[in-house]
């Protein structure tokens, strides 16, 4: 079955579902450019099951793909996504490419070469003057392409008012120019504008940094690829099922030439610290759990106002389970990847997405909240066994 044909289940409840003790859904978006068609199969899989997200944040293409999703009601979610993916991959290549590794890889190239000189449709266009030849602290001086054209594509796709209404918790992550500090927009605190997107995605040199407020931002993958981090933050006590779809993988195989170099080098500069994520998490829990429990061992009236509401914010601690989805790269796949957007590769990543997913999803057991204690759970398909 083709991931991007119209199913015919039936229609979704008024409450999507979710396991039980689950206080809330998760879906985490990773940066990786032309690889975010992959996301897209993912969320098909997850809204041909009946799960919709509570909470979607993401940086750069997740970003673009999250306000996607939060920006429209669950019934049109995948149309939108379907639209945006066909715009800005209807570019034609080849009309024909013969089969084996050896023309997929020249075909791939030729996509790529493409994407540099004439950018892509509703996404990114090249400015008119190149940067190199424009004077400093004039707006194409900064970099390669004009990012106009998808603020146009998300005021079509994306409904703001909804961002902006909290129906889903929505986030995206984006690094402050001067200061170099990572941010999230988050619709809990600030209004949701297309800049905020447009932000998390501005990758320098090829795209411009974007200007909210006073100060100005580029792309979040440049500090952090992943918002697992935003979420593992929030001092909220949910119990949350996490599903985390990376478009980098950490683990490959050892480079054979330059080009091997090249790519291996962009997956494990990009990849997510989920790993690292988790332990820190998992360390600050046991922590936690420990002082609680000395705590406990205290009468209350010989602890301090502070103690006392030390215990308090400590008890009863959040479970989480992570569903790790991690985009595994295709043979003839280059370190251009993230930049070859053709129409056939964006279908072979968004099915690849779908499968995943649906392989994920056949696991009942790791589609549960841990027991209570347990912190933190790790789940990757393609590892088959807990991190």
């Amino acid at each position: 079955m083709d991931a991007r044909t119209p199913t015919s289940s039936a229609p979704l409840s008024s409450r999507s579902w979710r396991p039980h003790r689950c206080d809330r859904i998760a879906l985490v978006l990773q940066g990786g450019g032309a690889l975010g068609a992959y996301q897209a199969g993912v969320y098909q899989a997850l809204h041909e099951a009946n799960i919709e997200p509570d909470w979607v944040c993401g940086v750069s293409i997740g970003a673009i793909n999250s306000s996607i999703i939060a920006g429209n009601p669950p019934s049109k979610r995948l149309d939108k996504l379907h639209t945006f993916w066909d715009r800005i991959t209807e570019r034609k290549i080849w009309h024909y490419t013969p089969d084996g590794d050896i023309y997929r890889k020249a075909r791939n190239h030729v996509s790529s070469l493409m994407t540099t000189t004439l950018g892509q449709p509703g996404f990114f266009k090249p400015h008119n003057i190149n940067p190199w030849f424009s004077p400093a602290g004039a707006s194409t001086a900064t970099s390669f392409y004009d990012s106009s054209p998808l603020k146009s594509t998300l005021l079509e796709l994306v409904d703001f008012d909804r961002i902006n209404a909290k129906e889903t918790r929505f986030a995206v992550g984006a690094v402050n120019v001067l200061s170099g500090n990572f941010i999230y927009f988050d619709n809990a605190h600030e209004e949701i504008v297309p800049e905020h997107i447009m932000a998390s995605g501005a990758l320098p040199p090829a795209l411009p940094m974007v200007k909210i407020g006073t100060d100005h931002f580029w792309d979040g993958g440049i500090v952090s690829n992943t918002p697992l981090q935003h979420l593992l933050d929030q001092d909220d006590r949910l119990n949350s099922l996490v599903f985390q779809v990376d478009l980098f993988s950490a683990r490959g195989a050892l480079p054979r030439d330059l080009p091997d170099v090249l790519g291996r080098h962009k997956d494990i500069m990009y990849s997510s610290r989920t790993r690292y994520n988790t332990d820190v998490y998992r360390q600050m829990h046991d922590l936690k759990t420990q002082l609680y429990n000395a705590l406990t061992k205290v009468p209350d009236e010989l602890l301090s106002d502070e103690e006392r509401r030390t215990k308090a914010t400590i008890d009863n601690l959040p479970e989480i389970t992570i569903l790790q989805i991690i985009y595994q790269q295709k043979a003839y796949e280059g370190h251009a990847k993230d930049h070859e957007f053709s129409g056939t590769s964006m279908r072979e990543h968004w099915q690849s997405g779908y499968e995943d997913t649906r392989r994920t999803l056949k696991r009942q057991e790791w589609m549960s909240i841990p027991p209570e204690g347990a912190g933190i759970v790790v789940h990757d398909v393609h590892r088959e066994h807990n991190l």
